[in-house]
């Protein structure tokens, strides 16, 4: 079994943190950098920054504030938000990001996403899914922040963005977001038995069970994470502490 990662997400909204639930992101949690700082001594693998409002706003990546954000980022860092051409990406990797996050703009020209993973390769390239379960009981992709239903099933989709070239998955769950009450499990596995890249579970985790059952039943590679890290005494080195006693390889550092 590959090492599972941890990955703390940052919600950034006008220059600070928000935080909030199923995606309704209104309560300030702090501003970036020092987050960043923070997380530096907490053995995260990598942490995940998303800029929330750049899509809605029809405008490009903050290329200035994630040169800032990098430099003092001493881990992976995935950006996401607002991408729509290569251009933004070529951008985002020149300021300092390791890896870009794509969304709507996948479902809007999937071309692009093919183009990226053959121009930068897949490694840099990670496919956002946000996903709502419907009155019916069916699942759905969502696009612009969560906002749009979209015609796509997320394991269809899975493969699909597999297919395009994507280097990972990331799967979260619109419903759970914010309320610390598990990942969704069903969804987790789902996607993942689907694919056979590496797939980021997301949206739910309140406590490291939950993390853990995310990796053991939901078979995810990694487990991303913001509200149990915002609101509780809970960090990312005593998750990791709490996998590898439960028998999860989890990479340490000191």
């Amino acid at each position: 079994m590959l090492k599972v990662r941890v990955i703390p997400t940052l919600l950034w909204k006008n220059l600070g943190l928000v935080k909030g639930i199923g995606f309704d992101s209104w309560r300030r949690v702090g501003t970036v950098l020092p987050a960043i700082k923070v997380y530096n001594t907490r053995e995260v693998d990598e942490l995940i920054l998303v800029d929330i409002t750049a899509t809605a706003e029809e405008r490009a990546p903050d290329y200035e504030s994630v040169a800032e954000f990098s430099a003092e980022c001493f881990v992976p860092l995935t950006v996401g938000g607002g991408i729509r051409t290569i251009e933004h990406i070529t951008q985002l990797l020149r300021a300092g990001a390791d890896k870009v996050s794509i969304n709507t703009a996948a479902y809007e020209n999937p071309d692009l996403v093919r183009e990226a993973s053959a121009r930068f390769g897949a490694q840099c390239i990670v496919g956002s899914i946000d996903v709502r379960r419907m009155r019916d009981g069916s699942v759905v992709c969502h696009s612009h922040s969560g906002t749009r239903p979209t015609d796509r099933h997320p394991v269809a989709w899975s493969r699909e963005l597999e297919r395009l070239g994507v280097g990972e998955i990331l799967i979260t769950s619109i419903d759970r977001d914010g309320t610390m009450q598990g990942y969704d499990l069903g969804l987790i596995f789902e996607v993942a038995s689907a694919v056979s890249i590496p797939v980021i579970a997301s949206g739910g985790a309140g406590s490291y069970a939950d993390m853990l059952q995310a990796i053991t039943q939901g078979h995810a590679s990694a487990v991303a994470a913001a509200s149990i890290f915002h609101y509780t005494e809970q960090t990312p080195l005593e998750a990791k502490n709490y996998l590898a006693k439960e028998g999860i390889p989890v990479r340490r550092y000191r």
